[in-house]
């Protein structure tokens, strides 16, 4: 590898000291460096993003792309360079960390290895959401994790339909639904009591949050399956406002008669792995922590 990208959540590396040193370090390889510094909070780059367009240039001849912070940062940045084909490696600064490869105390250890090629490329799938107002799609967005139906404003649980395929499936009385990837078990639907998938799995989960109800289950899907959901009225008759979200950002309002139908995208993630960890021995660290 001779060029990298460096995405830097600034708040997670005060004064850029990681950063840094991460520069200093390639380049007294002789590769060469080009940094993406976010300062933000992840709020503001959200509402900036969506209304302006995604801020980040990535030179055409870059070989990896470094992502300092912590899951949320690594899944913006999945997103932001889903069209890159560029792998991308996570050094985690953050608390949890999943999701990124590298903690701070083998930093070095990995970038060696990078110079070296002593690596090897692993591929995530991604969801693909349209929203659809009065039958006419709106927009659509992408994600890696997850794509999290909630309900907006009040406490009220609300209530949705959901077919798979075109084919009925059920109704729902919750406070939302999530349907994530394999890489996203471990997030929101981990929390909502949903199945730990192992990354690399192809399927997609559908879980209910906090479901008015004893029976309601998650559900594991096929990746060809097409789930739509389709917001219904409300008790006697009223209006419903919901809210969805693509990877804890990009969020859009729905309201009754609106729907989502979410499919497994085109699209993948590549991630870079230089551990020989199994996914188990980290999934068992991580729970232990």
């Amino acid at each position: 590898m001779e060029r990298f990208y460096i995405i830097t959540n600034k708040p997670k590396d005060e004064q850029l000291k990681v950063t840094g040193e991460i520069v200093s370090y390639l380049e007294s390889y002789g590769k060469k460096c080009s940094i993406c510094v976010r300062d933000k909070d992840a709020e503001e780059y959200r509402k900036d993003t969506e209304e302006t367009g995604r801020e980040i240039h990535v030179p055409a001849d870059t070989d990896c792309i470094l992502v300092l912070g912590g899951d949320g940062t690594l899944l913006q940045a999945a997103v932001d360079t889903m069209d890159l084909d560029i792998p991308l490696l996570g050094i985690n600064l953050g608390t949890l960390g999943f999701m990124a490869e590298v903690e701070k105390t083998n930093i070095k250890n990995a970038l060696k290895a990078l110079i070296d090629d002593h690596f090897d490329v692993e591929e995530r799938m991604m969801l693909d959401g349209q929203i659809y107002h009065e039958g006419t799609m709106i927009k659509e967005l992408h994600a890696l994790n997850d794509i999290v139906l909630t309900r907006r404003g009040s406490l009220k649980i609300v209530a949705y339909d959901i077919y798979v395929n075109g084919q009925f499936l059920n109704s729902y009385h919750a406070d939302g639904v999530i349907v994530s990837t394999p890489t996203g078990s471990t997030g929101y639907n981990m929390s909502a009591g949903g199945p730990i998938v192992e990354p690399k799995a192809k399927m997609l989960l559908l879980t209910p949050i906090c479901p008015h109800t004893i029976s309601a289950r998650s559900i594991v899907l096929s990746p060809e399956d097409l789930i739509e959901i389709k917001i219904r009225d409300g008790r006697n008759g009223e209006a419903q406002e919901m809210e969805v979200n693509f990877d804890g950002s990009f969020t859009k309002h729905l309201s009754t008669g609106d729907s989502i139908r979410i499919c497994r995208s085109a699209r993948v993630t590549k991630f870079i792995r230089l551990s020989k960890v199994s996914f188990l021995e980290v999934l068992h660290k991580k729970l232990s922590e």
